[in-house]
């Protein structure tokens, strides 16, 4: 499958971050050399994305725009070139799924990706592009195993039958559940890819765990619904929002970049030398 459009909420308010999103929003703050939304919104790109439709909280959009639109627009931005964003408001916070609604009228009943904006792929990764290439029309969730701790804090997906290698058909979905009430130990990692009949559901959701309105119970009737695969992947997404996974996230980056690496390793062996 084809997916041209990709959404990204990235309304979150960083209440792990405090102090700095006091000053800076969390899809602002530093990677080496971009904000951490710079190099989800690349990821996007480089899986054939040529639309992107990011979900901002109010006050964050003029930050943002200035970042990526202003002096001299998206062609003087990392590898955006001839790529369209279109920045849509969530006026409140309600919630994820309330977030990817939003985007609703932008996506125009087109399939789209879904990606998290404080959720970073290690570069390289094939993730979104075996989304993709998974769909036999079906929207796809991505998963990776959770540990006890995990399940605690993700969606987790039922699982039913294996279709192929990595790929298994998701029959139900639960937020956050614990470890007793977990129906598998595979959650979702915050990239997706939907068809469009995803916003009927999430428009008729009323508010679930925590009081939003949650992406996994729009999945959890896909899946009952026989509309739901999930793909199995290896890698652990980098979380920024955390301080000890921003530094992780900041350590894993600056040895991938071409400009940084050789000299951070080098950094680090000495700090490693010195204990």
């Amino acid at each position: 499958m084809n997916v041209e459009v990709a959404v990204v909420p990235a309304a979150g308010r960083g209440s792990r971050m405090l102090d700095a999103t006091r000053v800076v929003p969390k899809a602002l703050l530093p990677l080496v050399d971009r904000p951490a939304l710079q190099w989800v919104l690349e990821e996007a790109v480089a899986a054939g994305v040529r639309e992107l439709i990011v979900i901002v909280s109010p006050g964050v959009d003029d930050l943002v725009f200035s970042h990526f639109e202003g002096m001299g627009g998206l062609d003087r931005v990392g590898d955006l070139q001839g790529i369209s964003i279109r920045w849509v408001v969530q006026e409140r916070p309600l919630g994820l799924g309330h977030a990817v609604l939003q985007a609703r009228e932008a996506v125009d009943g087109r399939p789209f990706l879904c990606m998290l904006g404080d959720n970073i792929m290690p570069p390289g990764s094939p993730c979104l592009t075996r989304l993709t290439r998974s769909s036999d029309g079906r929207s796809v969730m991505a998963l990776r195993t959770m540990t006890a701790e995990e399940v605690s804090s993700y969606g987790i997906a039922e699982v039913g039958d294996w279709l192929d290698e990595g790929v298994v058909e998701i029959v139900g979905a639960v937020e956050k559940p614990g470890p007793e009430a977990a129906p598998s130990d595979l959650g979702f990692l915050g990239r997706y890819l939907f068809n469009a009949e995803v916003f009927d559901l999430l428009a008729g959701l009323e508010p679930g765990y925590g009081g939003e309105i949650q992406l996994t119970d729009a999945i959890e009737m896909l899946a009952a619904g026989g509309r739901c695969l999930g793909v199995v992947v290896d890698e652990v997404p980098l979380d920024v929002g955390d301080p000890g996974r921003y530094l992780e996230a900041m350590t894993v980056l600056g040895l991938h970049h071409p400009e940084t690496a050789v000299a951070y390793r080098e950094f680090l062996a000495s700090l490693a030398g010195r204990g």
